[in-house]
């Protein structure tokens, strides 16, 4: 036994495999967080650039027009888009679906502020809740999220995308991406936000996928683990990649076109985070290793964003602020007092229409010639 002057071993040092994973861990975390900057910021300075055209007469992109092709605040968008997606495709490469994508919540956040200063879009009580709960409800889903499992090489990801649960999946989002850009697009794409998002949402789960499978390809060729570019599949994945982005950007620019800009970005979120996150599910295998307090608290982080989303949709036209809450909390003596002052001006201001548009006529759901 030692004796009790002896010095305390030292403690265990950490393997070099777990030093390496945490830093790459955080490397993602970085990407990541740099990557929801830039991306909130292109919806803006894109939708400064769509707006300059509408004011000088070019066809619109909801109407099928390119006129932003040629203006160069919509490159500066496209350019910031881009630095935000390459920085989104490296983090992929370093961390796992399930922690990168739920980030994308910021890009929320940076577009509503952004949105309100730049655009002079107004974003009420309401609305700001709605960007704080989409942060609670994104945390929720980072700590309780599925955790990828480990894929070594391309040979073992190739053997899990030949998987018949993942094909199936990859069928249906490409079945239900013509449907809607032939079908259902040219008829209410117009109409209802989530038509033009849906379809941006669906090819972008499957752009994640691949961009998680090249992002593994030049880390082990840039590592010197192995040439995976001596394969067919990195190339193959290039140009599925180059083609989904584009149509992506494409009908993105159709819906920020149609529609305000604080809708778009926080329903793009929550779709694309929960098709995302459910095509990694497939295709890692991640549901199977959770345990159930993980799974209910997952759900509870996507009903949270949930809420979040149509606090900042459904009441978007409110004129409520934090004055009028501030009100509510006054003595009931003053809100009577205040109530009857209010309702005897509005009282005075329908006599006096009246007079100058004609008599009297009573109107449904007023009450003042009850009174």
């Amino acid at each position: 036994m030692p004796s009790a002057g002896a010095a305390a071993p030292p403690p265990p040092q950490p393997a070099i495999d777990e030093l390496y994973m945490e830093r790459d861990f955080y490397i993602g975390l970085a990407l990541a967080l740099s990557s929801s900057i830039f991306i909130g910021s292109s919806f803006i300075i894109k939708k400064i650039g769509l707006l300059r055209l509408s004011r000088v007469g070019s066809v619109r992109a909801s109407a099928g027009g390119f006129g932003y092709l040629r203006d160069w605040i919509w490159w500066a968008g496209l350019i910031c888009m881009g630095v935000g997606e390459a920085a989104n495709f490296a983090a992929y490469a370093f961390a796992p679906a399930s922690l990168v994508t739920p980030l994308g919540a910021l890009s929320v956040i940076v577009a509503a502020v952004m949105a309100s200063r730049f655009l002079k879009e107004r974003l009420n009580l309401l609305g700001k809740l709605g960007c704080f709960l989409c942060i609670v409800g994104s945390t929720i889903i980072v700590i309780h999220s599925p955790k990828e499992g480990e894929v070594e090489d391309l040979n073992l990801l190739i053997d899990m995308l030949q998987d018949p649960t993942f094909i199936t999946y990859v069928v249906l989002i490409l079945s239900l991406t013509l449907f809607i850009g032939c079908c259902i697009g040219p008829r209410y794409g117009h109409k209802h936000v989530a038509v033009y998002i849906l379809l941006c949402s669906a090819i972008g789960s499957l752009t994640v996928m691949s961009c998680k499978a090249l992002g593994l390809a030049l880390r082990d060729t840039l590592s010197g683990k192995s040439n995976d570019f001596g394969m067919w599949l990195p190339y193959f994945l290039i140009i599925v990649t180059v083609v989904f982005v584009g149509i992506q950007v494409n009908y993105l620019n159709k819906a920020l076109d149609t529609f305000n800009t604080s809708i778009v970005t926080p329903i793009y979120y929550v779709i694309f985070t929960t098709l995302v996150i459910t095509a990694s599910a497939i295709l890692f295998k991640e549901w199977r290793h959770m345990r159930p307090e993980d799974i209910i608290g997952d759900l509870c982080g996507f009903f949270v964003v949930i809420v979040a989303v149509i606090l900042l949709n459904a009441f978007r036209e409110m004129d409520i602020s934090l004055s009028d809450v501030k009100g509510i909390m006054r003595p009931k003596r003053e809100l009577l007092s205040h109530s009857s002052h209010k309702g005897s001006a509005q009282y005075e201001d329908y006599l006096n229409d009246n007079e100058e548009h004609g008599p009297l006529k009573p109107h449904y759901g007023t009450n003042y010639l009850n009174a």
